[in-house]
């Protein structure tokens, strides 16, 4: 994939993966009406859910910063792979966080070749 192409991609993902859970993190921070109803479903108060909207939109934007990209990555997946669980715990669809979270890593392995590297255990061994 040429230079050009490759970066405008990998912005275009990494803004729809910026705006999504964004828009999710901003609806937990202001709690709206869905958001109670989700975070009571998960036995969660409402401070709480506000908790996290804050925990998540601080992993959007370590996301989004180039310099702290990979960190953000591992936190948004962290923080995805805690909603997929509590999905699993409370029989609800899993589809959506692990569309999102599959997203993330594509867009994270493409815009950061070294983790691909890493993953492959190819990367600096010490």
């Amino acid at each position: 994939m040429a230079t050009n192409t490759r970066k405008i991609f990998v912005w275009i993902l990494s803004g729809l993966i910026g705006l999504m859970l964004c828009a999710s993190a901003i609806d937990k921070i202001i709690q709206s009406n869905h958001a109670l109803q989700m975070g009571a479903s998960f036995g969660l108060s409402g401070a709480t859910y506000s908790l996290m909207g804050i925990i998540e939109i601080l992993s959007v934007i370590l996301f989004l910063i180039p310099r702290t990209g990979i960190l953000g990555t591992l936190l948004l997946s962290s923080y995805l792979g805690g909603a997929i669980a509590t999905h699993l715990q409370h029989q609800q669809n899993i589809v959506f966080p692990m569309a999102i979270e599959a997203l993330v890593w594509i867009t994270a392995v493409v815009r950061f070749p070294e983790l691909l590297l890493r993953i492959r255990g190819k990367g600096n061994q010490e």
